[in-house]
């Protein structure tokens, strides 16, 4: 079959998104009922969405945040990252992993993937670890469980923070236990294309009481009605101080409203998202042309993203080429990520290509593409369909 792009007939009339998110009546019916109370913002729906999310990972404390980058953030201050301080973390991942660390003062470290599963490589981790190392970030890229215990192992015995970004991974059990109350910290994000959402919101869960305090007043400008934090005690009821320098990154009681509803239906999201990529899978697994990510035997995966390598040995396209003819077929696919040190930015801070050589190679030969729980059983057979003609159309 001829690809649309050189004047074929597209696999689908429509397009469609590579995610999408999914919001229902009784969504909307939960925020209209807050837009009609009494609190917009810093009321009860915060800490009951809190509370919720604590429950369902298992861990004993949950701070909302205003998005996943200010949880990150809030993470970074609560864990003392200063100036010179190192951080390690991967490539492969959107740049709030490491963004935070230079919100912080300190210094992102990246540590290559591996190959195989394309989460960050334990062993890689262990040879960027130094006396300035002050805490690690790993993300569970595409919603894959990173081996935590390894990580733990490494740090053993140093004062070194595990930040867990599960930015991806809200239902992903490790080893049968859900991601969340495993590492020192871990940040959950609720973006529209993401498990549940809030619209934009984030979260960081903790087993930690003091990392909790530092993380409720740090999204709140580190101002505190609390009197046991007070320096002065005697003044009266409608006094507070201002403990240190923090910022306003609370989430509103209409964001929360909308996730408490959402988590109302995470059995069915995650039964969905793993349907569609038990179909992916069985489509793809013998495809000459491309090669899937490796699901860790640890790891029960509640897949976010779709990634989808190209074996470029095999292809007379490279992945722009293969991209771009999926696009015109109407499928709406993705590349996710960019190394973060390959982005202007950090390039004039001084990072060079080249850091992490596996990370690179994965970049320049991956695509993501569409998986939401509202995808019609038809919508699947059209991302299939469309990515076998492009890849067979394509293949040496």
């Amino acid at each position: 079959m001829k690809p649309a792009m050189l004047g074929g007939t597209p696999i689908r009339k429509e397009p469609l998104p590579y995610a999408r998110q999914y919001i229902d009546d009784d969504d909307c019916l939960a925020v209209n009922i807050v837009l009609k109370s009494d609190y917009l913002t810093t009321g009860p729906k915060v800490k009951e969405f809190e509370e919720i999310i604590a429950d369902f990972v298992g861990a004993k404390y949950a701070v909302s945040f205003s998005n996943g980058t200010a949880a990150l953030h809030g993470a970074c201050y609560a864990a003392g990252i200063d100036k010179g301080d190192e951080v390690i973390t991967t490539p492969i991942t959107f740049a709030a992993s490491a963004n935070c660390v230079l919100y912080s003062g300190g210094d992102p470290v990246f540590a290559d993937i591996d190959e195989y599963t394309f989460n960050i490589d334990v062993n890689e981790i262990a040879k960027k670890i130094t006396n300035k190392t002050k805490a690690i970030i790993p993300v569970d890229y595409t919603g894959q469980a990173v081996d935590i215990d390894r990580i733990k192992e490494l740090v053993r015995g140093t004062e070194i923070v595990i930040i867990e970004d599960g930015a991806h991974s809200l239902g992903t059990k490790y080893k049968g236990t859900r991601v969340g109350g495993l590492a020192d910290m871990t940040m959950f994000s609720f973006h529209p294309v993401k498990t549940v959402t809030t619209g934009e919101g984030g979260i960081i869960t903790t087993n930690n009481e003091e990392y909790y305090t530092r993380l409720i007043n740090f999204r709140s400008h580190c101002i505190t009605r609390d009197i046991n934090q007070h320096a002065d005690k005697e003044v009266g009821g409608w006094y507070y101080e201002q403990l240190d320098l923090g910022y306003n990154y609370r989430m509103t009681d209409i964001q929360a409203a909308l996730g408490i509803s959402q988590m109302n239906k995470i059995d069915w999201f995650i039964n969905r998202r793993r349907e569609i990529v038990k179909k992916y899978n069985e489509a793809f697994k013998d495809l000459d042309g491309v090669i899937l990510q490796k699901n860790a035997d640890f790891s029960d995966t509640v897949n976010h993203l779709y990634v989808i390598k190209l074996d470029l040995n095999k292809l007379k396209a490279n992945r722009k080429e293969i991209y771009n003819a999926l696009i015109a077929e109407n499928i709406g696919v993705n590349v996710h990520y960019i190394p973060v040190y390959w982005h202007p930015y950090y390039q004039k801070l001084g990072y060079k290509k080249g850091l992490c050589p596996k990370a690179e190679e994965l970049y320049n030969s991956i695509f993501t593409i569409p998986l939401f729980p509202a995808m019609t059983d038809n919508d699947v057979e059209d991302v299939i369909n469309g990515v076998y003609k492009i890849i067979n159309y394509y293949r040496r």
